[in-house]
């Protein structure tokens, strides 16, 4: 307060105050000095702020990727908590406006449905984007499957060498992927443990009837999936009843929250034995497909177990391009991330680049902390 002291004497000084000064005036200088030392103050803050090197993170990339109108950040506040949503599985909602309303602008150059749920595992801290709407998953269905193959293995049910006869009747249509169909016309006879690489690491959709077919059909991944507390799953077609019936992938559906409650039990074990569960990861890491989605703008070398489901473009709709999974971090901490797009009008190339930049936002945001 020495400074304003001395501002205040010369300033009394100019005005010629009287050498006695009266309790009014006492009163009128005590006032000047409190504003003035507000407004020293105010200034202060808003230089720190506005020097802060975390406010623009937005644009490392969605300045180049994103359309102009896209490019500046809202940072409209909005916070997510577990009491606003009457339908959460998947632990808190509670993450900073920014990074919210970072992935909100991304989604827009998708031209179409975008569903998002991302959870930092270790603390439950997370992020969503219509988490509670139903998404058509296409080939996301094999996660579920697979778990529930593993499960059936783990109660003695199945085994990994069992054999299995693939016939010309077990093909999925010719439009739909299908390494075993394209490989072996005739058919061929295959182990359980080669239809799950081929369902899980290929997206095979002949393997996945094939397996679903062993297992007990869509009725016994149902249960499986409400055993874990999943109810927002829906497995209810084979993959030829997919493909017959443009519609029919909007009944297997599911909601981007209860994806990561499956992710969440993968990633600890429930439901499955340690062997397991480590089987389906390691499937899941090797997998050739999606390399443009969440995997497609983090850097070189993450561990990313993920599945994705892709359908075909009807009338320059796409119905869904998808990507689910489990990434690693640098701190060594993990983020499960669900990203659906759907109904969309926008291209290939810019559809994955909408799930890509979702993941990186997460991945920028999480790594970025250190542990509590």
């Amino acid at each position: 307060m020495s400074l304003l002291n001395e501002l205040m004497f010369k300033k009394s000084r100019q005005i010629d105050l009287p050498k006695i000064i009266t309790k009014p005036e006492k009163q009128k200088i005590l006032l000047i000095k409190t504003w003035l030392y507000s407004l020293c103050l105010s200034l202060f803050i808003i230089g720190c702020s506005s020097n802060n090197p975390n406010s623009n993170t937005v644009e490392k990339y969605s300045r180049k990727d994103l359309p102009k109108e896209y490019t500046e950040p809202k940072a409209d506040g909005l916070f997510y908590s577990k009491s606003s949503s009457s339908n959460s599985q998947s632990g808190k909602y509670d993450v900073t406006g920014r990074l919210h309303s970072q992935i909100e602008q991304i989604s827009r150059a998708a031209q179409g449905r975008v569903g998002v749920a991302i959870t930092l595992l270790e603390t439950g801290e997370s992020v969503a984007l219509k988490a509670n709407e139903q998404f058509p998953m296409q080939s996301v269905y094999k996660l579920p499957i697979g778990m529930a193959v593993m499960h059936q293995v783990d109660q003695g049910m199945l085994k990994l060498g069992q054999k299995v006869q693939v016939t010309r009747n077990d093909f999925v249509t010719a439009r739909q992927h299908s390494p075993i169909r394209d490989n072996h016309p005739q058919g061929v006879e295959l182990n359980v443990l080669d239809l799950l690489r081929f369902m899980v690491s290929e997206s095979d959709g002949t393997a996945c009837d094939v397996l679903l077919r062993l297992i007990g059909g869509p009725q016994f991944v149902t249960k499986y999936l409400h055993e874990l507390g999943i109810n927002g799953i829906v497995v209810a077609n084979t993959e030829k009843e997919l493909g017959q019936n443009e519609l029919v992938q909007y009944r297997n559906s599911a909601t981007p929250e209860s994806v990561i409650v499956l992710l969440s039990a993968l990633h600890a074990g429930r439901g499955l034995r340690e062997s397991s569960r480590a089987l389906l990861l390691q499937l899941m890491t090797q997998t050739p497909t999606g390399p443009r989605r969440i995997k497609g703008l983090l850097p070189v070398g993450t561990v990313v177990a993920h599945k994705t489901g892709s359908s075909r473009t009807v009338n320059g709709v796409t119905a869904a391009t998808n990507d689910v999974g489990l990434v690693t971090l640098p701190n060594g901490r993990h983020i499960a991330v669900a990203v659906f797009v759907s109904d969309s009008k926008a291209d290939d190339s810019t559809r994955e680049k909408v799930i890509a930049m979702v993941a990186r936002a997460a991945w920028d945001y999480w790594s970025r902390q250190r542990h509590k």
